[in-house]
């Protein structure tokens, strides 16, 4: 990394997406309502999975914890992004940076422990459907589910501790919209081979063992699809199954390319343009493929809806009659 007799810093400026103001302004919409929407929807269905007892299964647990997840991952970056829309900059602490990268790491190492947990899960439900029940107790859900949040928490944890040992010097300014492991790691004063390495090899470890049991099982959910006698049962299970395929896909093929390898001494755009999908695009994909496109999950909106709009037209009335 680079090295000089520059002074030592004490925050950085999180460039964002250099731009005129009117590009920043249009940016800064489209962040804004994905933002909105990715909350939103995440709110949404963990309310839904909360209020109907049909819900209360292993599936849905899984997807009330991811749907939890992501709205935390994606808060972990995008107001930054946005202020650094808004003001030409966004600045911020070297701890505070060090803070966004450590959640911003932790959160993503969570997500993909769970998507290969919640693949597992599917492939148990298809292809060992009699013997799902007692595989997939209570108890092993819950004991699967805390094991993904304290997996990823602890693993980017001994990379987060040596980078904050390292001193970062001027420019100060991020060629990024977060404070990311290349952007300052190439902003340390001193070499910080060890540091990058571990983040490589670490971040490697988590997206490629996961990714391989999420396709691993996703291989044999086809497979058990494909004996499916009835066209109609095969298509149904195909654009299901297609779906939470894409959306993995893109996760997967972005986080791969910006962390499964050495990180690079130089700032590069396309990483920044990449890191735009899995951190801001993957997050609001997500609640639309793996829980609103379900059946049973927009039977129980529907119904919670209907029950609100019946509650809110008996407090009209009500305050009708004492008017």
């Amino acid at each position: 990394m680079e090295s000089s007799n520059r002074s030592v810093v004490k925050a950085f400026v999180i460039l964002g997406f250099p731009a005129s103001p009117q590009l920043s302004m249009l940016f800064f919409t489209l962040a804004l309502a994905t933002y909105v929407l990715t909350i939103t929807a995440n709110i949404t269905i963990i309310s839904v999975i909360k209020a109907n007892p049909k819900l209360q299964r292993p599936m849905y647990y899984f997807l009330g914890n991811f749907s939890f997840m992501e709205i935390w991952y994606t808060t972990s970056t995008v107001p930054k992004m946005l202020e650094s829309f808004l003001a030409g900059g966004s600045k911020i602490t070297v701890a505070g940076c060090i803070a966004q990268l450590y959640l911003f790491f932790a959160l993503g190492s969570t997500e993909c422990f769970l998507l290969a947990t919640m693949a597992y899960d599917r492939y148990l439900a298809i292809c060992r459907p009699l013997h799902y029940p007692t595989l997939m107790t209570l108890q092993v859900t819950t004991w699967l589910v805390t094991a993904a949040w304290v997996g990823g928490f602890l693993a980017p944890l001994l990379p987060i501790v040596l980078i904050s040992q390292l001193s970062f010097c001027e420019p100060k300014e991020i060629h990024h919209f977060f404070c990311d492991a290349g952007p300052l790691l190439r902003r340390s004063c001193g070499n910080a081979f060890v540091s990058s390495t571990l983040v490589t090899v670490l971040a490697s470890f988590v997206i490629l063992s996961t990714c391989l049991l999420t396709m691993v099982s996703y291989i044999f959910i086809i497979s058990t699809i494909l004996r499916i006698p009835s066209a109609s049962g095969r298509q149904k299970a195909f654009s299901t199954c297609g779906s939470h395929l894409t959306v993995v896909v893109i996760y997967y093929a972005t986080v791969i390319f910006i962390y499964a390898r050495p990180i690079s001494p130089f700032p590069s755009k396309l990483d920044t343009v990449a890191s735009v999908f899995y951190a801001v695009v993957t997050p609001l994909l997500n609640p639309m493929i793996y829980s609103l496109r379900n059946k049973e999950v927009k039977d129980a909106l529907k119904k919670l809806i209907s029950r609100n709009q019946v509650f809110v037209k008996n407090i009209g009335a009500m305050i009708m009659v004492c008017w």
